[in-house]
């Protein structure tokens, strides 16, 4: 890890048990603090944590109180983001592909004992993993819509959702032709770049997007591109070449 990063992941790693107690199973790192790409006071700090027994809302509720105070506590970091969920969801049938695949291959530990034991090798190739993670794009679009037409008509409001909206369809087209690549990067504009190879007539959308991924503007005709060009056309493509991910409850 990055030394600037060392003293807020170590103020994590002895907070969570203390947070969770013995319902704690383990704790990860992911994003660009373990990659070695993270800019001090730029970055996030994103985490993992799986516990024994489904989380409820008070554990919701503690963990975002829990990031708010870390954030605020340690400038190196712009904000820490935490995903909850139980030990069972993370090695269920269901998420085996999708959460299942991310804590074995994008998440480093942390604490606690590794789940990438328990779950099997993943190979880029394998249909399921492209449509278990990212076939959900058609459900996603009238939540995006509704996000846009609610948000605040400033460019402050918008640039988080260009940010976020961006990065989900630059993922989500890499990996529509993951398969064929032949590997993984976390990287959002080799991923477009691997895009526009095997669908060059998107390429430019899809490099203009990973460029907003890392600096997002409040442009809304971005967003409106995003909902009613872009989006769409990926769905249908995503759908037709690895189907639609199955729905979770």
């Amino acid at each position: 890890m990055p030394a600037a990063f060392r003293p807020v992941l170590d103020a994590a790693r002895e907070r969570l048990p203390r947070l969770y107690g013995t319902r704690l199973h383990s704790a990860y790192v992911y994003g660009s603090i373990p990659r070695g790409t993270a800019r001090v006071g730029r970055s996030d700090l994103d985490l993992l944590v799986a516990l024994r027994g489904e989380p409820g809302d008070a554990d919701r509720d503690a963990t975002r109180a829990f990031g708010t105070a870390l954030g605020q506590e340690f400038p190196e970091v712009d904000g820490v983001g935490t995903l909850l969920h139980s030990r069972e969801t993370l090695l269920s049938d269901l998420e085996r592909y999708d959460l299942g695949w991310f804590v074995a291959c994008l998440c480093t530990p942390l604490l606690g004992d590794d789940l990438a034991a328990r779950l099997p090798r993943y190979r880029p190739d394998d249909p399921m993993l492209a449509r278990e993670t990212n076939g959900d794009l058609s459900r996603l679009l009238p939540r995006w819509r509704e996000r846009i037409a609610t948000a605040e008509d400033t460019e402050e409001a918008r640039r988080p959702l260009v940010r976020f909206m961006s990065r989900h369809l630059v993922r989500t087209g890499f990996t529509l032709v993951m398969g064929r690549w032949q590997g993984w990067t976390s990287d959002l504009h080799e991923m477009a770049a691997a895009f526009g190879t095997y669908h060059p007539a998107r390429a430019v959308q899809m490099a203009a997007a990973a460029v907003r991924g890392y600096e997002p503007v409040g442009d809304p005709a971005v967003l409106g591109s995003y909902v009613d060009d872009l989006g769409p056309w990926l769905a249908g493509e995503y759908a037709r070449v690895h189907g639609v991910k199955a729905p979770r409850s």
